[in-house]
């Protein structure tokens, strides 16, 4: 069982950069693949992008460049280092756990999601 909690979500202007953090509880979160996703009002859940358990990264063509997603074993805690942020990044930020080794876009193949923080950029 894994519990995940995000925290950084807040209100950036245009330009701008946000770190979100994803804390996890569970002894084996270190062999879970990481997924950060969003949902903007009236909008489907989209994925950001993934982190395996060796740090692999995958991301959207949206974010890419701009989004960087590391973790650190060792606490437990998986980044989203977000820059160069737009408006059209406001959204709620997810991050979600599966215990796999594959990483995936999938929201469906994820196992835990977090609660959610919200992510505010103005023009």
């Amino acid at each position: 069982q894994v519990q995940l909690e995000e925290s950084g979500g807040g209100l950036v202007q245009a330009g701008g950069s946000l770190r979100l953090d994803c804390a996890a509880t569970g002894r084996t979160f270190s062999t879970y693949v990481v997924g950060w996703f969003r949902q903007a009002p009236g909008k489907e859940r989209e994925f950001v992008g993934a982190i395996s358990r060796s740090g692999g990264t995958m991301y959207a063509d949206s974010v890419r460049g701009r989004f960087t997603i590391s973790r650190d074993n060792a606490k437990n805690t998986v980044f989203l280092q977000m820059n160069s942020l737009k408006p059209e990044d406001t959204a709620v930020y997810y991050c979600a756990a599966r215990d796999s080794a594959l990483r995936s876009s999938i929201p469906e193949r994820y196992d835990y999601w977090g609660q959610g923080t919200q992510v505010t950029v103005s023009s």
